[in-house]
């Protein structure tokens, strides 16, 4: 079962930023076994396995693996809601997700300028960090599907982000261990070395901690999740399957 994340819980803005606990899934219990993409006039809900594999949401019109789905008045109007209410939760998700950007790239902001790096790699840091938030905020404001969040593309885009602000750090800390080695000063030069090499690893759970301050508008959004996963029960599709489209855990 595929957890339900936002956005930015899928994409380590840096190395140190999984985010995983802090998902929808952890806070709201919420999962389901579709991806969805919003479109212009519906709502789809698709998987590869197993059956239905698609499910359409159109108005309150129901279609299942291309079929269309006879539904009674309340059924209809139960799907009306249902999509009117997941589109309006989209923003508020988009806006927790952009509120996280904010929180991390401050919080790296402000780890990196206490690691006593050179006034030139500081520069270049923040440049690069404003840059990368900057385009991350854009991506979730523009996305329409959780497939935006999945994949090697995703892989791709933490990995550039990474390869763009690890390397300025590491090789900072390497010059300044390098030039402490080159005056004698042995025990310097091997912590710097050290913090270079555990850099991601010494960052995690201090990043970690900081996050949890977005926790409480995570929080905000479970009864939205809740309402939809009301609003699908007792709506079955042609061979008399539930939806199904949202599963809310205890």
């Amino acid at each position: 079962m595929r957890p339900l994340r936002l956005p930015l819980f899928l994409l380590p803005l840096f190395a140190v930023l999984p985010l995983h606990a802090q998902d929808l899934a952890a806070t709201c219990h919420a999962t389901s076994s579709y991806d969805v993409t919003l479109r212009p006039h519906s709502l789809l809900f698709d998987r590869s396995s197993p059956t239905p594999t698609q499910v359409e949401l159109s108005q309150g019109a129901l279609s299942v693996d291309g079929a269309a789905v006879p539904l009674n008045a309340e059924d209809q109007d139960r799907l009306t809601l249902f999509e009117r209410d997941l589109r309006a939760l989209a923003p508020r998700v988009r806006a927790v997700a952009q509120h996280g950007v904010d929180i991390a790239a401050q919080g790296l902001h402000e780890e990196m300028g206490s690691m006593g790096l050179g006034a030139d790699t500081r520069a270049q840091l923040d440049q690069r960090l404003a840059a990368d938030a900057a385009n991350l905020k854009q991506r979730i404001a523009a996305s329409q599907s959780t497939k935006d969040w999945q994949g090697d593309a995703m892989n791709q885009y933490v990995s550039r982000i990474e390869s763009d602000l690890l390397p300025l750090v590491a090789g900072d800390l390497g010059q300044q261990a390098l030039n402490a080695a080159m005056n004698g000063d042995l025990q310097t030069a091997a912590d710097l070395r050290d913090r270079a090499a555990n850099l991601a690893t010494q960052l995690e759970p201090r990043m970690r901690q900081r996050m949890q301050a977005l926790r409480p508008q995570i929080v905000a959004l479970c009864p939205a999740l809740r309402q939809l996963s009301a609003l699908q029960q007792g709506v079955r599709d042609n061979r008399g399957r539930e939806l199904d489209l949202l599963q809310i855990g205890g």
